[in-house]
């Protein structure tokens, strides 16, 4: 594998200074993957209008082709902030306007290329903001295929399109999960709420691994919802979570009655339902509406995990 800079003269957007990421890899074979730190690119995915595609020009690698925004990382940046990025420099999609789902990568060991699943949730209109494309359009998922697309593309499409209908959602029993943890929780029971809430929020921004919920590919955004009973329902949510990525519901009776409520709601919602309790007959009742049941464990060792692999 060897690292080729752009051509001199090779088009390119048109403002600033080039990124060291803006390179080719080479591989062994002499095929020529673009982003020397792999690259990634943006399935914007609207309930209404279908996906977002580029039409990419003729002087582009396989022009003429449908593909995603997206392009070459910069160096340490994430998989998920260069899709996001790249999306906004080339067709004007705002950053909150997506909700992260899935990350799917092609892993090749010398290159990488990542695609982000998100979900629209605000609506935009995309902008062609940059030389890189002929067109920019909404696509039906059914009408996808039957347009000429990047062979890369149409490769992660035929994987992906079958999970664009799998949402998954994790339901927490907030006072099962600390309860657990002997660290005095019970003279403050509102305060563990929120140091459990403030946890749960950085798997938001990382997600989680595809296997941990027994799904395919990489990494899933799952919806999060956190139960909360007794003086728990005290838990102060703006402080813990500012940017409302948790749902937190307060029970106002029986907390393993909203569990169950929340669950069903979820399910009915079309949601791939896991909920987080070591509790036997609340594990009984939730499968029954639907669900599959995690321990208590599980969730402490993904937020240990998360918390280690960022400090």
């Amino acid at each position: 594998m060897t690292i080729e800079p752009p051509a001199p003269g090779e088009p390119r957007r048109p403002t600033g200074p080039r990124d060291p990421g803006d390179a080719w890899v080479v591989a062994p074979d002499g095929t020529r993957y673009w982003g020397r730190f792999g690259a990634a690119g943006l399935l914007a995915v609207d309930a209404d209008r279908g996906v977002l595609l580029q039409h990419r020009v003729t002087w582009s690698h396989f022009g003429d082709t449908w593909a995603l925004p997206g392009g070459a990382r910069h160096e340490n940046e994430s998989a998920c902030d260069g899709a996001l990025r790249e999306a906004a420099e080339e067709a004007g999609v705002p950053d909150a306007s997506i909700r992260p789902r899935l990350l799917s990568v092609l892993d090749l060991g010398y290159w990488s290329y990542t695609t982000l699943v998100g979900d629209v949730v605000t609506p935009f209109e995309p902008l062609i903001s940059d030389p890189e494309s002929h067109e920019l359009a909404w696509v039906p998922e059914g009408q996808v295929a039957e347009r000429p697309l990047h062979p890369g593309f149409a490769d992660s499409w035929a994987r992906l399109e079958p999970l664009l209908e799998v949402r998954p959602a994790v339901v927490v029993d907030a006072a099962n999960v600390f309860g657990s943890v002997p660290d005095g929780w019970w003279r403050d029971r509102a305060g563990a709420a929120e140091r459990l809430l403030s946890r749960i929020v950085g798997l938001t921004v990382s997600g989680i691994a595809a296997e941990a919920i027994d799904l395919p590919e990489h990494t899933w955004f799952p919806e999060w919802s956190v139960i909360v009973e007794g003086h728990a329902r005290d838990v102060v949510s703006t402080s813990a979570d500012p940017a409302g990525a948790v749902s937190v519901v307060r029970a106002e009776a029986s907390g393993d009655d909203a569990i169950v409520a929340e669950t069903r709601r979820l399910v009915d919602g079309g949601r791939r339902v896991t909920v987080v309790t070591s509790d036997r007959e609340l594990a009984e009742r939730v499968t029954n509406a639907g669900a599959s049941v995690r321990g208590t464990r599980w969730l402490l060792d993904l937020l240990d995990l998360h918390e280690q692999s960022n400090a």
